[in-house]
């Protein structure tokens, strides 16, 4: 699996030397101010207005204080120092409608605030997932190939989300900005010695903040990479749950997901930690704050340089400044797992795609000839792990495009293949297991690009096709078929878009309608995940009908009438040849099906050894020894 091990992360709490945490923190608030302005410019306008939700939330929440002040002086305080005969009612009336109109501005900045913010980090993360299927689309299948679907989806769904996650307590951590300047004008003009002390937690907040990064970040990275591993390791127990069942390895890989969700439960819980004791002073620093307020401004009013008015304007404001701090506290601490996120988004993000053709060549109408020329081809080897290095997670700076990490070249598959098939032509692939085969097919597919040499389709080189027209022109059906969820129409027509003699001519030259007729609704009757309610072969009848219904230019059939019946697949062959103007290549393990082929082309590690009638061949060793074994198998 190419997920980070545990044993491959280094020890989230070690202790690292001063100046290399020093720089780890300033490149995280480095990393997170790139984070936030990378995100902000993605969707500006609801993030604008929340901010000014925010601003207004902190506006309104200064003046509640300085209202709070007042009535405590001209109501408050006088009715208890005499009968309440000096309290007018037009004063009373006034502290009503003040305290009623901050709190309608209040409630009105909290509601702007929290609908967009919120609509800015859906909005971001709908963006973001679509760049990443759109990349993921965009990779070339020896990408695919290399990456564990789980990590995929793991960075589609988990990653996305802690990536845009800082964005929900952003404005309103914004909003302390406008809360700490207006709190700052309101404490300076009630008392400048006050708001001297007032000030000291500030720095106490921006001290710890450091101090939180620098711990917080790599067990953070940490998670992730964990989170990633526990979705590979489901995914391969689901998607194989046939072989678990059939081979009793139940309790294997229930051990084997335990270990994975343990380690992820112990770094969550190491994060859990920390955040608990960062979380716990935050909250502890408003109300220390207070009391220290409350303490020197007694002294300021028995000096009568303050009055009690003043006194419970402070301390109400220091009062409200405790869930915006701890708001404040919620973003800083939102900061490392988002930058740790994004950084494994990029390493998807910044993998080249194939480049756009700048002239694409348009393929003949008719059907297609086909050709290799001294071809090589070697499957890439993956890199140990494509998540971000230990360094990375403590605070250096990400893979960029010129430093992404390449795969090597792995054994060689394919060897100065050449060959040259005629339009129209059928030609049998015939070798052992693992002669190169599938490979072969997929290079004529255009799924994977050659190593070295050159393939051509109408003589047109695959480099200088658009895929669009290619993927329209040719169609490869494997012998491992996939089918949706979905009704059997559904699944021969991809795009709902052809008619009904349409899908029932595909369904006839690939021997579906028989049993279709069997089916309780036919063919809008639903086969289930993975098409299991049908048989293989069925399976790969309604797959290689998914294929006819595009009337391809060629046909690459991988093996894929393996598991039908003998006379089926004579049925299905005699077909093509006279239903459909196509070239078709066959993987064939059948006699019978390479005997009606105009020619076979026999493929020996790697290499074409011999190219020829099914006669002729049988006079190379090689090929009849082979050709005896499938007679054998086939009694």
């Amino acid at each position: 699996m190419a997920e980070s091990t545990a044993e491959d992360m280094v020890d989230p709490m070690a202790e690292s030397d001063g100046a290399d945490s020093d720089a780890a923190g300033r490149s995280v608030a480095r990393r997170g101010a790139s984070l936030v302005a990378e995100l902000v410019r993605l969707h500006p306008i609801p993030f604008a207005v929340a901010i000014f939700g925010a601003a207004l939330f902190a506006g309104a929440t200064v003046i509640s204080t300085v209202v709070i002040g007042r009535v405590v002086d001209l109501v408050v305080l006088p009715a208890f120092d005499g009968d309440g005969s000096d309290v007018s009612a037009g004063t009373v009336g006034w502290a009503i409608a003040a305290v009623l109109a901050v709190t309608v501005l209040r409630v009105a900045g909290v509601v702007i605030r929290r609908y967009f913010a919120g609509m800015t980090s859906e909005r971001c993360q709908r963006t973001l997932r679509r760049r990443l299927i759109d990349q993921y689309l965009g990779l070339p299948l020896s990408w695919h190939q290399r990456k564990p679907t789980g990590q995929l989806l793991a960075h589609a769904d988990n990653d996305t989300e802690v990536t845009t996650e800082l964005l929900h307590p952003l404005p309103f951590s914004l909003g302390v900005v406008f809360l700490a300047v207006f709190s700052a004008i309101s404490l300076l003009v009630v008392d400048v010695p006050l708001a001297a002390v007032a000030f000291l937690i500030f720095p106490a907040l921006t001290v710890l903040n450091q101090f939180y990064s620098r711990r917080i970040e790599r067990p953070a990275a940490a998670v992730q990479a964990a989170v990633g591993q526990v979705s590979a390791t489901a995914h391969e127990s689901f998607d194989g749950a046939l072989i678990v069942k059939t081979l009793g390895r139940a309790d294997a890989e229930r051990s084997r997901f335990a270990d994975a969700a343990g380690h992820l439960r112990a770094q969550r819980i190491t994060v859990g930690y920390i955040r608990a004791a960062f979380e716990s002073v935050m909250d502890t620093l408003p109300n220390i704050g207070i009391v220290v307020v409350v303490v020197f401004g007694t002294y300021r009013v028995q000096a009568e340089a303050i009055t009690q008015g003043d006194l419970v304007q402070v301390a109400a404001l220091f009062t409200i400044l405790a869930l915006p701090m701890r708001v404040l506290g919620f973003f800083l601490e939102s900061v490392p797992p988002s930058t740790v996120s994004r950084d494994r988004l990029q390493t998807v993000l910044i993998e080249p795609t194939p480049p756009p053709l700048d002239q694409p060549l348009p393929l003949p109408d008719t059907a297609l000839s086909a050709s290799m020329e001294g071809v090589q081809y070697s499957y890439p080897v993956p890199p140990s792990s494509s998540e971000p290095t230990t360094s990375e997670a403590n605070g250096a700076e990400p893979a960029t495009e010129q430093t992404h990490r390449t795969p090597v070249v792995g054994e060689r598959v394919l060897s100065d293949v050449t060959f040259i098939i005629e339009p129209e032509e059928v030609v049998a692939l015939v070798g052992s297991t693992g002669a190169g085969k599938s490979t072969l097919c997929s290079l004529l597919a255009g799924l994977v690009p050659p190593t070295a040499g050159r393939v051509a389709l109408g003589d047109i080189a695959l480099d200088r096709i658009a895929p669009a027209e290619r993927a329209d022109a040719v169609s490869l059906v494997f012998q491992e078929t996939f089918l949706f969820a979905d009704t059997v129409r559904s699944n021969i027509d991809l795009s709902g878009q052809a008619d009904v003699a349409e899908v029932e001519r595909a369904a006839e030259i690939a021997q579906v309608s028989g049993f279709v007729a069997d089916l309780p609704a036919g063919f809008d009757t639903v086969v289930g995940e993975r098409g299991v309610t049908l048989s293989g072969g069925q399976r790969q009848r309604v797959a290689l009908a998914r294929a006819l219904i595009r009337r391809p230019r060629l046909l690459l059939l991988d093996d894929a009438t393996s598991a039908v019946d003998a006379k089926v697949e004579q049925r299905i062959l005699a077909a093509l040849r006279t239903e459909l103007a196509t070239t078709s290549v066959i993987v064939a393990q059948r006699v019978s099906t390479i005997e009606i082929a105009d020619r076979v082309l026999y493929l020996s590690n790697g290499r074409i050894v011999a190219d020829g009638i099914h006669q002729e061949l049988l006079n190379h060793p090689g090929y009849q020894s082979l050709v005896r074994a499938y007679e054998v198998a086939s009694q």
